[in-house]
């Protein structure tokens, strides 16, 4: 007869992986404003659609991050979850919308940019900063079992993806003057946006929860998740 054992967190573990789910978090807050800052402030003062667009990205990431902030600071974060969800799916969606309008403008002859050292520094940095935020919270939060806590993981990726577009195409702008480059890898970005908030809407991010005590084996049961997708 087979014991029936816990698979998910304990309370105490749980405690833990909230706290640094809140830690990072502000921290994923704190370095987007900065970032907005930044690249808003350098994209008009070279008139770049792209940095400008960067900025305004980040603005909406602190919205993401923000939701899964304001679930983590209730009493019972689980009952928040799908409300938080909705929140980061709509940032999702905000963001695909604003890289597609910008990228079709600047496609159509909206304005040549002209080189921003402080932009392919600040895309540099956030290359470098975001897949590190990402996968601290993506772990914590599939570990906690957190579907929000995931979703916005994914956003801070996203914010990678948009850093390396950011970096390619001040680059390329600067050094060959293809000003199209940008724009047409935003528009794939856009495309991801768009899936990642449909995912995000529906509820389908890794990973769902186990119960708090079921009998079963696997990489599920290490990881606190029933969907087998929180191994890695």
């Amino acid at each position: 007869m087979a014991t029936a054992i816990s698979l998910g967190p304990g309370p105490e573990r749980s405690a833990v992986l909230t706290r640094r789910v809140r830690l990072l978090v502000a921290a994923t807050i704190t370095y987007n404003v900065i970032e907005a800052v930044i690249g808003i402030g350098a994209g008009v003062a070279a008139s770049s659609t792209a940095l400008i667009g960067f900025g305004l990205d980040s603005v909406i990431e602190v919205s993401s991050a923000a939701a899964v902030a304001w679930q983590f600071a209730g009493a019972d974060p689980r009952a928040r979850e799908r409300t938080a969800l909705r929140l980061i799916a709509c940032s999702f969606y905000a963001l695909a919308a604003f890289v597609t309008v910008e990228a079709v403008r600047a496609l159509a002859g909206g304005g040549e940019a002209e080189h921003s050292s402080v932009g392919l520094v600040l895309a540099a940095v956030s290359l470098a900063v975001m897949p590190f935020l990402s996968y601290a919270q993506r772990r914590a939060g599939r570990e906690l079992g957190s579907r929000s806590a995931v979703a916005d993981s994914k956003q801070t990726l996203l914010c990678t993806y948009l850093s390396a577009v950011l970096l390619v195409g001040l680059a390329l702008n600067s050094l060959f003057g293809w000003s199209w480059a940008d724009p047409v890898a935003a528009l794939v970005i856009a495309a991801v946006a768009v899936r990642e908030g449909r995912t995000a809407w529906r509820g389908d991010t890794c990973c769902t929860p186990l119960p708090p005590a079921t009998g079963g084996v696997g990489p599920a049961a290490n990881s606190g998740c029933a969907d087998g997708c929180c191994s890695s």
